[in-house]
């Protein structure tokens, strides 16, 4: 079956273009309290259009920016589509970013409308909204909170007398006017809004449609954010298949809730994948013996499943035994009908696909930035189509190439309009031929085949003139279940050091094992039992890598790095500057004590 075509470039047209060719009876669910709440696709574009007509009697013009702070829900939908109809523009925000970005991005868009989720995100707007001067004029809330206005009082406003000036302005929307402003959350300095069209967007939607698995695509689930233009963009793609998107309770309960919604595919970042395989790696550990055996038996055999899926007729009859007698519960504990995961937003460990793919449970890597509304490169899904290892092939309409100095550049009509109010920066990001460069450093594998060796920014030269690039480090040694998070350092230093983050969970109960009494955090890295260990999984990870970029020294950190303590990015990105100002004794510590001990 060919998918019908959108008549316009338009992300207010999805729903409709639903209506017409899929209509179904749960288009919009989730989960509030223990009862899904659920959405047909009329009734879903009924609460959009009541959303639009409440705004344009409040006074909304186009052009106007409208933010939305929340976490996934059917409200969000509604209002983000509810403002594009009107044709103001939607400025989404993280809800766990500091009340600092929240003050930048109200003052730069000049928000006029504010939509929270709950009590708690409402009281950092309130915050800000007393200690500077914006334009914002209201605060709703999604929840019921006592003594503030609730979302419901703009569909209450909703008034058929609107209904052919809404009528009016949706004819009046083109291609390529400003649907969204999204601020990246950076690693440095202040947030940038990135100004992305609709058809930057559905471009990337239909360029998806050519290549993703779209036929028998019944149910889904969704997450990841959606403010970051990953899962937003994602949302709209399920809308133009016809597929159930179901928003989970929370993120404490998204594995149970994949059990009872059964989805087919769905999109996750490296992460959520890191923590199911090291539970089932737990489970694993705890069976009998002989189950035991069995289970590592069918580990390791999927750890040499082929980078392109390509195995020898004598691999494949023993992976499909340990499909029926292993890997049979792992896609049990996805629901049961997963055929395929896309993982983005950061790099996925290889050994990981490897292993989920073997198991039945396809796992391909997209690669993309907010200002390519996300998609550049993507596997496909089937044998021979995906290269373990790497983040795809650029998907159609876009093309991409490697500069001399190894970034990847990108040209296409994903591609941002520009950075809101920052003119140099887009001219920095944009060059005179319309190539988008990504800060990014790549490789073709195969002439095909993308692969990210690291960015253009976190690259170090050693005191002896050598370039390092430390995410492919970084990204081998997470591969340690003893090892939350790390970050290399060494810049003008004689060698390669870094700043360990253990996995506080997995080391006490490898701790209680050992009969150690372990109960704090200060007690575990100071610990020469776990420092000894952790040492050992440094070296075993050492030997992947030349003489240069190996960890010659490492320093364990008592912390537990995270987005709200300010050490990671909303996408689980290192904050380089932060961590190495925050840990800067640390790290003259390494150079400068002791030079006989690996671990400071």
């Amino acid at each position: 079956m060919i998918q019908p075509k959108l008549s316009q470039n338009r992300l207010i047209d999805l729903l409709p273009y639903q209506i017409k060719h899929y209509p179904i009876p749960d288009t919009l669910n989730d989960k509030v309290l223990g009862a899904w709440r659920k959405y047909s696709s009329v009734e879903s574009q009924e609460i959009i259009d009541n959303v639009s007509l409440g705004l344009l009697k409040y006074g909304i013009k186009e052009g106007d920016k409208i933010a939305i702070i929340s976490r996934n829900r059917v409200e969000w939908t509604f209002v983000d589509l509810g403002i594009l109809q009107t044709g103001a523009v939607v400025v989404p925000l993280y809800p766990n970013v500091s009340e600092d970005d929240y003050q930048f991005i109200f003052v730069d868009a000049k928000v006029r409308l504010v939509f929270v989720e709950d009590n708690v995100i409402l009281s950092k707007v309130q915050a800000v909204l007393k200690k500077v001067k914006t334009n914002v004029e209201a605060v709703y809330t999604f929840n019921e909170v006592k003594g503030s206005a609730h979302w419901s009082e703009i569909t209450k406003m909703a008034d058929e007398n609107y209904r052919a000036k809404l009528d009016e302005i949706k004819k009046k929307i083109k291609e390529n006017d400003i649907a969204t402003i999204i601020y990246t959350s950076g690693t440095t300095g202040e947030p940038k809004g990135v100004m992305l069209t609709h058809k930057n967007i559905i471009s990337n939607i239909n360029s998806l449609v050519q290549i993703m698995p779209i036929q028998n695509f019944k149910r889904t689930i969704s997450f990841l954010p959606m403010c970051h233009i990953f899962e937003r963009t994602t949302v709209y793609f399920y809308m133009v298949l016809g597929t159930a998107i179901h928003y989970p309770e929370s993120m404490e309960t998204v594995a149970a809730n994949i059990k009872e919604i059964k989805p087919q595919y769905f999109i996750t970042v490296p992460r959520l994948l890191e923590k199911v395989f090291e539970r089932i790696m737990e489970a694993g550990f705890k069976l009998s013996l002989p189950k035991r055996a069995i289970f590592g038996w069918a580990v390791n055999l999927a750890n040499h499943y082929d980078k392109q899926g390509k195995n020898s007729w004598y691999y494949n009859i023993r992976l499909t035994i340990a499909r029926k007698i292993v890997f049979i519960k792992w896609v049990e504990a996805l629901g049961g009908e997963i055929k395929g995961i896309i993982s983005g937003a950061a790099s996925l460990q290889p050994r990981l696909a490897r292993i989920f793919t073997a198991a039945g449970i396809d796992i391909i890597e997209g690669y993309g930035l907010t200002e390519t509304s996300p998609v550049l490169t993507c596997g496909r899904f089937g044998e021979g189509n995906f290269y373990i290892g790497t983040v795809g092939e650029p998907i159609p309409d876009v093309s991409i190439k490697i500069a001399e100095t190894g970034e990847i550049l990108a040209k296409g009509p994903n591609i941002m309009l520009g950075y809101y109010n920052d003119k140099e920066a887009t001219k920095e990001a944009i060059d005179q031929d319309g190539w988008f460069h990504t800060g990014d450093l790549g490789e073709l594998v195969g002439g095909k085949y993308l692969k990210i060796t690291g960015r253009v920014k976190e690259l170090f030269k050693t005191s002896g003139g050598k370039f390092i690039a430390p995410q492919p480090i970084e990204n081998k040694m997470k591969e340690s279940f003893f090892i939350e998070q790390i970050m290399v350092v060494g810049e003008n230093q004689k060698f390669a050091a870094a700043l360990v983050q253990p996995d506080f969970e997995f080391v006490k109960k490898w701790a209680k094992k050992k009969k150690i009494e372990l109960t704090t955090k200060e007690e575990i890295v100071h610990s020469n039992e776990v420092r000894e260990r952790i040492w050992e999984e440094i070296e075993k990870y050492n030997k992947r890598f030349g003489h240069i970029e190996q960890i010659k020294k490492i320093a364990l950190v008592a912390d537990t790095w995270s987005i709200d303590s300010g050490e990671l990015t909303p996408t689980i990105k290192l904050k380089r500057n932060v961590i190495s100002e925050k840990y800067k004794y640390l790290i003259e510590k390494i150079y400068t004590e002791a030079p006989n001990k690996n671990v400071i």
